[in-house]
């Protein structure tokens, strides 16, 4: 039998997609930064300032609803685009315009590269689910459901909040508390009996603000002050590391 390193008042576990499941946080920070340079390129000419992948990503898109990564990543640079509609063109320069193309790139890369589930992850979560844990994926991402789908993960979770449900719901994003509080209420949780897998800041904001029981930082990307900064009461580089063998 495998137990877990979490707190004993540990009913739930609510797992993020993106960079804590799936090998896919690198697929959508390519995505953003191909649509930010062509963006940016456009408006400021050939002396633009990169969007940065690692530094940019991390600090104003990682984790958010598509569209308030948008408007925090305008912002950091003091730009000011009308917000649009969201079914505006890839190619109109507002807010859902340029959404809508980092949707359109990713949703390509993953086309042609796949998608694979860490299998730290897929240990982890199946220990959860084997100890009687309950489990729900909670991402910000509209194409959630097709991402577990062609991870053959799909069937590990009993909820998923995920962009398009938190739009139905108009529960605000990360770093809000919202899409996490949703996904334990159904699953019958209290947020203090749930503990939240995030690799993002706003996701460890989201976490603590929260007041979940436990919130565990997956630093892929050696960020571990960081994401204790923001709210994470353990750090670790995979799921894996939080089973213990007791046989």
């Amino acid at each position: 039998m495998t137990k877990l390193s979490l707190p004993d008042s540990i009913r739930a576990c609510l797992f993020d997609l993106d960079g804590v499941l799936t090998r896919t946080a690198v697929v959508h920070a390519a995505a953003w930064k191909q649509m930010f340079d062509e963006f940016l390129r456009r408006r400021d000419g050939p002396s633009y300032r990169p969007f940065d992948s690692a530094r940019d990503y991390d600090e104003y898109v990682d984790g958010r609803p598509r569209a308030d990564g948008v408007r925090t990543f305008l912002a950091s640079r003091d730009i000011d685009l009308p917000e649009g509609e969201p079914d505006d063109p890839p190619d109109a320069d507002t807010v859902h315009g340029l959404g809508n193309r980092k949707n359109i790139l990713v949703l390509e890369k993953i086309r042609e590269e796949g998608v694979e589930a860490y299998p730290g992850s897929v240990r982890f979560v199946k220990a959860a689910r084997a100890g009687g844990l309950r489990t729900a994926v909670v991402s910000s991402s509209a194409n959630c459901r097709d991402v577990l789908i062609a991870a053959g993960i799909e069937d590990l979770f009993e909820v998923r909040i995920d962009g398009v449900v938190a739009a139905e719901r108009k529960l605000p994003g990360k770093p809000h508390p919202d899409t996490f509080l949703e996904a334990a209420r159904e699953l019958d949780t209290a947020p203090e009996a749930a503990a939240v897998f995030e690799d993002a800041l706003a996701g460890m904001e989201a976490g603590r603000s929260g007041h979940f029981g436990c919130v565990v930082g997956v630093d892929r990307v050696g960020q571990a002050d960081a994401l204790r900064a923001h709210g994470a009461d353990i750090v670790v580089k995979d799921l894996a590391e939080l089973l213990e063998d007791d046989s």
